[in-house]
């Protein structure tokens, strides 16, 4: 995109040379950027140590949504985040460099970006979260500035349709990824991620998901990433017994 992406590594306080980690992106939401879970979740840190993995928070735009945008070029943060970040992390940390090293999840529109990035790029993602994700954004289709990347919907409907999770399940059946997603049930996105959960059981795709009290906030995220953190320790820790 010609232009520099501010980022945080938080790397644990055992790094060194010698021992290369998972590392685990965690996105933001709309209106946010990439200050936004060390500045809310300032316990990052201690989670980094408790389970020995790298945390990787990119700056998604405002309202990026995470896509190569088929309308406006300037805007590809999907080949961003999947090609080029996670090349230059591991460039310059000790990471382990495949997919079994490697999970992804986000909130609101970053838990639609975590899936979307997971969904389309199962080879670099193993492993993938949303908490109060948009997983059907042909719902909401005049919100967040969605349009701006997507396009108009009664003009360009099929953007919509391919890019959108809620359709996109084809694309991992019969691939192995690792999911986990979650919603408060007085979240204006609650529905659609029942829809999604109500589709992945149809497609039997293994996933694991979960619905509790909670609104579209922060005391929900702040509670809801304890649970993905155990989720993808546990991956991590699959993935490297196998390795042995």
């Amino acid at each position: 995109m010609q232009k520099n992406i501010p980022n945080i590594v938080i790397t644990p306080s055992t790094y060194q040379k010698g021992e290369n980690f998972p590392v685990l992106y965690l996105l933001h939401g709309a209106y946010g950027n990439y200050t936004n879970w060390i500045s809310k979740v300032p316990k990052l840190q201690q989670y980094v140590d408790r389970y020995q993995m790298m945390i990787v928070c990119p700056d998604g735009n405002p309202f990026s949504w995470y896509f190569d945008s088929p309308v406006d070029s300037t805007f590809r943060y999907e080949t961003y985040i999947s090609k080029e970040l996670v090349e230059q992390i591991d460039k310059k940390y000790h990471t382990i460099t495949s997919n079994k090293g490697r999970a992804i999840t986000g909130l609101s529109m970053g838990g639609h970006g975590a899936f979307y990035l997971a969904f389309k790029h199962p080879d670099i993602f193993g492993a993938a979260g949303s908490m109060s994700g948009g997983m059907n954004l042909e719902k909401f289709t005049n919100n967040w500035h969605i349009a701006e990347r997507l396009g108009d919907y009664k003009k360009y409907p099929e953007n919509w349709k391919k890019n959108t999770i809620i359709n996109m399940v084809h694309l991992i059946k019969g691939k192995t990824i690792s999911l986990i997603f979650d919603c408060g049930i007085d979240d204006f996105f609650y529905e659609v991620n029942k829809e999604l959960h109500q589709k992945l059981l149809e497609n039997k795709i293994p996933h694991d998901y979960s619905e509790r009290p909670g609104k579209h906030n922060w005391n929900y995220w702040q509670n809801s990433l304890i649970y993905h953190l155990v989720f993808f320790n546990g991956y991590f820790q699959k993935q490297g017994d196998s390795s042995k």
